[in-house]
């Protein structure tokens, strides 16, 4: 069995399931060969956390190309903050590795320009991680749309709830400056543009955007005469809060950020209510498709639960899919919380609370609805997470989903944030093409023309 040599660039806490997934599962088919993060911290606490990786080679950052050819690296996995994935991947590209990348592909119009000019220079491959197409309850309704049950595509409206510890986490760490994450338009939503163009084999041509802070920030807090608020969540016990976020009570979030904090000042658990925080915390969009069919979606960050619902409208009926990842944000007795409910879904059930579920309805008209039954998965993103690390490892199998996703399908996702951040710095309905891409529309009908 052929093994790949893969470098990985940034070892927070996205790029753990990656390691676990090499030192583990995967380890007959993928040798980590060299690393690099920012903080070297990280990385020895990543190097303790899985000795099974061995002693891959430490490269700086600025250094990436030449660590490609001394360790003959296949493929660079980049998990670094959203602002940097396009550096690293036309660096990668033009020292001669494949590129498998954590969503967003870029943050700017500019990156997505580079990164194409880079795969038709190079010929080699990028890879994009947009697990939740390979959650069960994402593919079956994609089965359902793709049967042609509903008939064709009219509008999609789609509304994703992120509550008060999940969603309160973007406003605590880097993601809350604008210029590294792109916004929750960019760094969040493109999950969910994703899904919609994938969902109806489609591409956005116009976007129109709407949104702002209005529950986070130090402008909100004292509107609401929330009064003095702490610096941090984990030592300003004093004033901590349900927003607070204590680094010490998670092993993860400890190894990785609070014992490196000297390496680099990093603060993982800045408080939600701080002054300076430039992203968005409600958001609504309305989106055209080059084949005819509109999307109305809303983010809403501040939510007291967790999940979404699609509903696709179509010449022949319609389907529904509700999800809740939590039904409350509840507190143990310790004041702990899990931050992100999708990756561990088993311990985000509480007592009276609104039930953890998932359900497909489909109904065509003139008849009753009825429930599409979804194969649970088990496991980070409705069971996703498995299903992407093993074709991202062991390579892809014959999938009539279609689910892996390239460059192009980054592009297609990217594209509706960096067009909604343009609407909402103008006012005004944005077309694609006026982005300027430099795609060819060959290559993304509608999004190049």
């Amino acid at each position: 069995m052929t093994t790949t040599n893969y470098a990985l660039v940034g070892v927070g806490s996205r790029a753990q399931m990656y390691l676990e997934a090499m030192a583990g599962a995967h380890a007959d088919v993928a040798r980590l060969v060299a690393w690099a993060d920012t903080n070297p911290g990280r990385l020895a606490w990543s190097a303790a956390r899985f000795p099974a990786l061995g002693e891959p080679a430490v490269f700086p950052l600025d250094a990436l190309a030449d660590a490609v050819r001394a360790h003959a690296v296949d493929t660079v996995i980049v998990t670094s903050p959203d602002a940097t994935h396009a550096d690293y991947i036309v660096t990668a590209l033009e020292a001669g590795a494949d590129v498998v990348v954590e969503k967003p592909l870029t943050t700017t119009v500019d990156g997505v320009r580079r990164i194409a000019e880079a795969v038709e220079r190079t010929g080699h491959d990028v890879t994009i991680t947009f697990n939740y197409r390979y959650a069960p309850r994402n593919s079956a309704l994609r089965e359902v749309i793709a049967s042609g049950d509903i008939g064709e595509v009219t509008s999609v409206h789609f509304e994703w709830v992120l509550d008060t510890a999940h969603g309160a986490d973007y406003f605590r760490r880097w993601h809350r400056d604008k210029a590294n994450s792109g916004g929750l338009l960019i760094h969040k939503a493109s999950h969910h543009f994703d899904l919609v163009n994938w969902w109806i084999g489609d591409s956005p041509v116009r976007v129109y955007a709407s949104g702002g802070l209005r529950f986070y920030g130090a402008e909100n807090a004292a509107r609401r005469g929330l009064g003095p608020r702490p610096e941090r969540g984990t030592t300003d016990s004093a004033l901590r809060d349900r927003f607070s976020l204590d680094l010490r009570r998670d092993p993860l979030f400890a190894g990785l950020y609070l014992e490196q904090e000297a390496h680099d000042g990093y603060l993982r658990d800045r408080d939600v209510f701080d002054a300076g925080i430039t992203i968005e915390d409600n958001l609504s969009l309305v989106v055209d498709y080059a084949g005819g069919p509109s999307m109305s979606y809303s983010l809403n960050a501040h939510a007291p639960w967790e999940g979404y619902t699609v509903t696709v409208n179509g010449t022949a009926g319609r389907a529904e899919l509700t999800v809740v990842e939590r039904g409350a944000v509840m507190l143990d007795e310790d004041g702990d919380v899990v931050v992100d409910p999708s990756a561990r879904p088993d311990l985000v059930v509480a007592e009276g609370a609104r039930p953890v579920s998932e359900r497909l309805l489909v109904q065509r008209h003139w008849e009753a609805a009825r429930d599409v039954p979804i194969v649970h998965g088990s496991g980070g993103h409705g069971g996703g997470d498995a299903l992407l690390l093993r074709e991202v490892f062991a390579g892809a199998e014959p999938d009539p989903l279609g689910r892996a996703a390239g460059w192009r399908d980054g592009v297609r996702a990217v594209v509706v944030g960096l067009a909604g951040n343009r609407s909402l710095e103008t006012g005004a309905a944005v077309r694609v093409s006026e982005l300027e891409l430099g795609v060819a529309a060959a290559d993304l009908p509608g999004v190049g023309a």
